[in-house]
């Protein structure tokens, strides 16, 4: 999920936690073979609560209706859902690797955005291996670069994936019609083949609308192109596959980072940094038009847009054709003491059902291929965004899409990267003077 999400005091103290990792206990169970469908084997002995944390904007991971359904169905395992921040790299990625360093503190289920799985795999004393409870039979279930990412470096399974993050554009229709362009999605859609021309439709937007701009802000766009570009130079991003930063070498970053730059210098952008509260009250009050939408932010959309938005918001195909942006993964840190009884929960939200009625809440798209085959998703449309058939739009997105290898400290670098960013969008970086400062804050953050 998602969500990609950047405060810089925070951001340093997440690298000093994985600086100051040390070995934690691991806590062990007996096996117990899940479902073929990724319902629950059995129940426990005694009741339990299995907590689950996660994170993101809007409606989050979507677990509100599974949730419900599991504990109406499983009187003895009770699962406390609590989505602790929207903002991944700078609040609860810190936070999560405290509480691992300290072996307290964690939920039974942790929610981990695929931008901290290169960290977490690389330190697999703080996670239980999930093949212990029977969950390496759920292999088929996932393409295979969704499976491998939950491979830690011995190889062991310790997580399972929930979204992937399939692209589009989420656009406000009623803005488009105040500036005179075309509102229907194929017709948007039509207007930017490419980035060239999406620049050249804000310029038209931004000459009608004056109270508005064209675009969010810099974090959306970035994270877009740089999803698309990534898999053309060697699907790597801020590190190589020998985990060596390469923020400085990587074309796909400086065609990002420049992409960006014109859009701000061109005045097309509202100048609001991603998941934060200023961000989300335009999202509600209509500060700007556009915006990159991976499957996830449909959901965050909606939420913070508010029911009186419904209507106002449509998705259309994004310039450049597709990517992938973001998708999360669920893990049982080795503190937990009902490990035997949060794998069936993590089995359950990470199975077809699960996976079903998150997109059905939240539209995080599955990266489960039997969820991705249901009616409920690959038909689904959404009445907020005009019904726009979402599980098409999202379905094709995602055909064909490659692995990004993100190094160890790719959360951190990225929380850096994009601190200097938003200065520049706001001014307060010159322009002249921000690509050097963002090498220089990624040199810094990858130490």
């Amino acid at each position: 999920m998602l969500n990609n999400k950047r405060q810089g005091k925070l951001a340093a103290a997440a690298v000093m936690a994985v600086t100051a990792l040390t070995i934690a206990s691991c806590g062990s169970s007996e096996p117990s073979k899940p479902a073929a469908d990724g319902g629950s084997a059995s129940a426990a002995a005694e009741p339990v609560t299995i907590t689950v944390h996660t994170f993101g904007g809007g409606n989050n991971f979507g677990y509100g209706e599974a949730v419900k359904k599991w504990n109406a169905e499983h009187p003895n395992i009770q699962v406390k859902h609590e989505n602790l921040t929207d903002r991944f790299e700078d609040v609860y990625l810190p936070q999560l690797l405290q509480k691992l360093q300290a072996g307290s503190g964690t939920g039974d289920i942790v929610g981990i955005d695929e931008g901290a799985m290169g960290l977490m795999k690389a330190r697999p004393q703080f996670f239980a291996d999930l093949g212990q409870f029977g969950l390496e039979s759920r292999k088929a279930d996932f393409p295979a670069a969704k499976w491998d990412n939950g491979l830690n470096k011995d190889g062991k399974l310790f997580a399972l994936g929930t979204d992937i993050g399939g692209m589009a554009m989420c656009y406000r229709k009623d803005l488009f019609e105040k500036a005179g362009l075309p509102s229907d999605r194929e017709e948007v859609g039509k207007l930017w083949p490419d980035w060239n021309a999406f620049m050249e439709t804000g310029k038209k937007f931004q000459a009608k609308v004056t109270d508005s701009k064209f675009l969010d802000g810099p974090n959306t766009l970035y994270n877009v192109i740089l999803n698309q570009e990534a898999p053309k130079n060697g699907n790597i991003a801020y590190f190589d596959t020998s985990n060596q930063l390469v923020i400085d070498k990587n074309p796909a970053i400086k065609t990002a980072f420049d992409t960006v730059k014109s859009f701000s210098e061109a005045g097309l952008t509202a100048k609001l940094a991603s998941f934060t509260n200023e961000w989300n009250a335009g999202t509600k009050k209509g500060a700007f038009a556009v915006m990159g939408c991976p499957a996830w932010m449909v959901g965050v959309i909606e939420g913070n847009a508010g029911e009186e938005n419904k209507g106002n918001w449509d998705v259309a195909a994004v310039p450049g054709g597709s990517g992938n942006w973001g998708g999360s993964y669920l893990a049982i840190p080795a503190q937990s003491k009902h490990q035997k009884e949060a794998a069936e929960v993590l089995n359950y939200l990470t199975g077809k059902d699960g996976h079903v009625a998150a997109f059905q809440e939240a539209n995080a798209f599955p990266s489960s291929l039997p969820a991705q085959q249901d009616p409920a998703v690959a038909d689904k449309t959404n009445p907020f965004f005009n019904d726009a058939p979402v599980g098409k739009i999202f379905g094709a997105s995602t055909q064909g899409l490659l692995p990004v290898f993100l190094g160890e400290k790719h959360a951190q670098v990225k929380t850096a990267a994009e601190k200097v960013l938003e200065g520049m969008d706001k001014g307060s970086i010159p322009y002249a003077e921000a690509w050097t400062k963002f090498i220089e804050a990624g040199t810094k953050a990858a130490g």
